[in-house]
């Protein structure tokens, strides 16, 4: 690579994609993104999100330097002021006053440090991580099962699969390039299987030879229905069972009691009999099974359960350590596996090691050469930000995540960082929900400008690099994390000149009395304990272990049958199968769940920063089955109130039978910078797994009902406008515009004299305008210097016009007379072409370009559509879509 191309890794979801980042201009900020085809989890491939990369690192909205209750000032005030308050709260409450609570977007460096300095250094391990609410039941399933949280497969198993079982998993909107390996090897391997078990219908499906639509919280059932059919039909491994497993009578008998047919089990999942005995026959016969599990199956109240029910399947028919074989759990995020490796959750140390250990305790202490290392498991995510609210925790230190809008109940947890005595938090953000209601807000380094690890889903270790020098006075987390550790006394252990330092002390731990001819730990990299500056810059992907013994790394664990548990053998877990806590009532009669979107990244703060992200899907919405639209008088385009016991949003109605009767779906990822009703959070129940503290994210009882404004309104703008006193605001950026979709239920004062506000001191402005008020409608256009300014569409009723061609408007300096005299009826000229809503973002292909293609040039599959217009070909997310375009045969 030359100083202008950067080898780096996607910060993203957790397939931790390889980027070639080349730097155009470091001081604007200008960079090409492109696919890294020497890395081993993605081949040069990357999904929308990845690709856009570049349209996310200017430093628009960026928190530049640090503030204390919103005023500017210098580091050394910030820090001070943090060290002071920490150890004020400390000297009066304890160190158990105290609490962090991080994330898996961190660098592994970055949360190494912080671990060491809460758990080590202050004594408590009231630190927890967002990582809570996607990986923390997969965590507690291998564990239980394994002796450790030791993910056995790679990605080469799934190619080398001949059936692969997607259970609560959009793969291939969540894992995009993943799963364009899953669709690489089916096209390569006709006779490969593919199974998907979700409520919903998702663009995953598309790919799928059986899409069992599961009751929602069922899937620990299905599996322990499984287990039953795998010993009725002789299908077990019981030389492996017997060699290398412990507990299965135990765990056979649970799942005999609770799913002893196929008929019970089909009824109770709400499934056909004949489709579950094909999932068992194909599983049955298959020995290359893959099952991938993701946040469907984790985030529930009896998450660590399903995955154990999952694993136990696996284990009785001896399909783990091999290739094709295994029980895979996807990462939501790029570090999660990371954060897991420095002891990020409350109830973990460094290393893999265990806070409920005392030999753990005791050797982590004297590798950290430390006498005030906590002793016990601290408060989980949920339960410490209840322990804010109740008063017991006195400060709270918030790094790289913005709980506000992603934890349950978060009406709640908003108001208790409001009553919280202290609230740190360090962002590279300015403004988000959970930065805005600190009192020190700390600038950190983001991606393109931070230099560490990540660790991917596979057990993959790769470099994140920096692209442009610091923006403003931003730091590196770890950075500052030192400083407040030198500043309470803790300088000689927190003494790092670099992230190199950093990595080299957490490889050390990691093999620091790791007794290979005993009860090893899984997680060693201890050949890196002495790798040089240099070496560090250049290290390529390796899946650890990484030892002596494997310098190159290890692609498959438990090859040997052994795992990491007292005996050497692995542990089947009795499971009874629970249903979620909370059930749908007359009050609340549906099933909400939530998830992710293609294009979106969680709370939008990267992502909304980039035009063709946001056009696939611009609002908030909620999906709901025909027959209950019909039956709570909803329609397509209509806005409805969804609320819960625990809070209330307002979204857009689209209603599809990919949805089943009685559940809705909302994404997760609107805010209060982006829309002012659109944060499901607040509906979501607080319940949680009792064993890994994971919250049940994806089954609230919830109703819907007709939001009827008064008025609906779709305003293009160039400048950003205070509309902070409309009920329903959502924020769009687009390019040279920012789109508003508006509504309430008061009457606003005056459309023309507020758009003629908005000419301010100009010259030479020109309105257009339209009235019509018996029907509630009013069109305006606001043009000065021959430039389109402000467009405005006003209705009593939705729908509003379509923005397509109004949008490329704004790239223009000036506008023509034809296309003046059409902007009210947001039709295009003769001879304009109007591309519609976006379906492929990779390549900017919208709906009516496709529809277009399809009809001029007869194309009769994705294929040809690829061909034709691009759509398609970057990351594969859009095919499903692309497909509905097709005539049917």
């Amino acid at each position: 690579m030359n100083e202008k191309t950067i080898k780096t890794t996607c910060p993203y979801c957790g397939v931790g994609c390889g980027i070639v980042a080349t730097v155009d201009d470091a001081i604007g900020h200008q960079v090409t993104i492109q696919g890294d085809p020497d890395h081993p989890s993605n081949f040069g491939k990357l999904c929308s999100k990845g690709s856009a990369l570049g349209d996310t690192v200017s430093t628009e909205n960026r928190l530049l330097h640090p503030e204390v209750h919103c005023i500017p000032c210098d580091w050394n005030t910030a820090l001070d002021t943090v060290a002071d308050g920490l150890t004020s709260v400390i000297r009066q409450y304890g160190p158990d006053a105290i609490a962090f609570y991080v994330s898996g977007q961190l660098l592994t460096e970055d949360y190494y440090v912080v671990n060491k300095f809460m758990k080590g250094f202050i004594g408590s391990a009231n630190i927890d991580t967002n990582s809570r609410l996607c990986m923390s039941s997969a965590v507690t399933g291998y564990k239980r099962a394994f002796g450790a949280d030791a993910v056995p497969c790679s990605y080469e198993d799934l190619e080398a699969a001949e059936l692969i079982v997607l259970t609560g998993s959009n793969t291939a909107w969540c894992h995009p390039i993943v799963f364009q390996r899953i669709r690489k090897a089916k096209e390569n391997n006709p006779a490969l299987k593919i199974v998907v078990i979700d409520p919903r219908r998702t663009a995953t499906c598309d790919s799928a030879d059986l899409h069992l639509t599961i009751k929602p919280g069922m899937d620990g059932l299905l599996f322990n229905g499984l287990l039953t059919y795998l010993a009725q039909t002789d299908a077990l491994d019981n030389d492996y069972i017997a060699a290398h497993t412990q507990d299965f009578e135990w765990a056979l008998q649970s799942a005999r009691n609770t799913a002893g047919n196929i008929e019970i089990v089909a009824q109770d999942c709400g499934l056909s009999s004949a489709d579950v005995e094909k999932f068992y026959g194909w599983y049955a016969k298959t020995a290359k099974t893959v099952t991938v599990y993701s946040q469907g199956v984790n985030q529930s109240s009896s998450g660590s359960d399903k995955c154990n029910a999952i694993i136990n399947c696996h284990l009785a028919t001896g399909r783990i350590g091999k290739p094709g074989m295994g029980p895979f759990s996807f990462t939501g995020q790029p570090n999660a596996m990371g954060g897991r490796e420095v002891g990020g959750l409350a109830n973990t140390l460094a290393a893999h090691m265990e806070l409920d250990n005392p030999e753990h305790i005791d050797r982590v202490a004297r590798f950290w050469q430390t006498d005030r290392i906590a002793t016990r498991p601290g408060l989980k995510a949920v339960e410490l930000f209840d322990a804010i609210d109740a008063g017991t925790i006195k400060a709270v230190w918030i790094i790289a995540t913005n709980p506000v809008v992603t934890l349950p109940d978060a009406d709640k947890v908003k108001n208790a960082l409001k009553r919280c005595n202290l609230v740190i938090v360090s962002d590279c953000i300015k403004n988000t929900d959970t930065v805005d209601l600190a009192h020190i807000r700390l600038p950190a380094a983001g991606w393109s400008e931070k230099a560490g690890t990540v660790t991917n889903m596979e057990r993959r270790i790769s470099r994140q690099r920096p692209l442009f020098p610091f923006s403003g006075l931003a730091k590196p987390d770890w950075w500052i994390i030192s400083q407040v550790a030198a500043r309470m006394g803790f300088k000689h252990a927190f003494d790092y000149r670099s992230s190199a330092d950093i990595f080299r002390e957490h490889a050390a731990l990691s093999g620091f009395e790791n007794n290979l001819e005993g009860q090893p730990r899984d997680f060693d990299i201890s050949a890196f304990a002495d790798l040089t500056e240099d070496a560090y810059d250049r290290l390529q992907p390796v899946q650890w272990p990484v030892t002596k013994k494997n310098p190159n790394g290890t692609e498959r664990l438990f090859t040997d049958g052994k795992f990491y548990t007292a005996s050497r053998k692995a542990r089947f877990i009795a499971i009874r199968p629970r249903a979620p806590v909370n059930k749908p009532d007359p009050n609340y009669p549906f099933t909400l769940n939530t998830g992710r979107l293609r294009d979106q990244w969680h709370t939008m703060t990267r992502t909304g920063l980039s035009a063709k992200l946001n056009a696939h899907k611009p609002e908030p919405f909620v999906e709901i089955h025909p027959l209950d639209a019909a039956r709570y008088h909803l329609q397509t385009h209509d806005l409805a109130t969804i609320s819960s016991l625990w809070g209330n949003m307002i979204a857009r109605v689209v209603i599809t039978e990919n949805q089943q009767p009685g559940s809705l779906f909302v994404p997760m990822h609107w805010t209060a910078q982006f829309s002012s009703r659109g944060r499901v959070g607040a509906l979501v129940n607080p319940v949680i797994d009792p064993h890994s503290g994971q919250p049940e994210s994806k089954q609230t009882p919830a109703a819907i009902t007709p939001y009827r404004a008064l008025w609906y309104a779709m305003l293009l703008t160039r400048s950003p406008l205070m509309l902070d006193d409309i009920e329903y605001r959502v924020t769009v950026k687009g390019n040279d515009f920012i789109r508003y979709e508006l509504a309430d239920r008061t009457p606003f004062p005056s459309w023309r004299d507020w758009l003629k506000s908005l000419s301010g001191e100009s010259n030479n402005p020109h309105c257009l305008e339209y009235s019509d008020p018996e029907r509630g409608v009013y069109r305006s256009a606001l043009i000065i210097d021959g430039r389109l300014e402000v467009c405005l569409f006003v209705s009593s009723t939705p729908p509003l016009p379509e923005t397509g061609w109004l949008e490329t408007l704004f790239a223009q300096p000036q506008i023509n007379k034809e296309e003046r005299l059409r902007l009210l009826s947001a039709l295009p000229p003769e001879g304009q072409e109007d591309c519609g809503r976006l379906v492929c973002s990779c390549f900017n292909v919208g709906e009516k370009s496709i529809a277009k293609a399809i009809r001029e040039f007869n194309l009769a599959n994705v294929e040809q559509i690829g061909q034709q217009l691009s759509a398609g070909k970057g990351c594969g997310s859009c095919l499903p879509e692309l497909k509905r375009f097709l005539p049917r045969q």
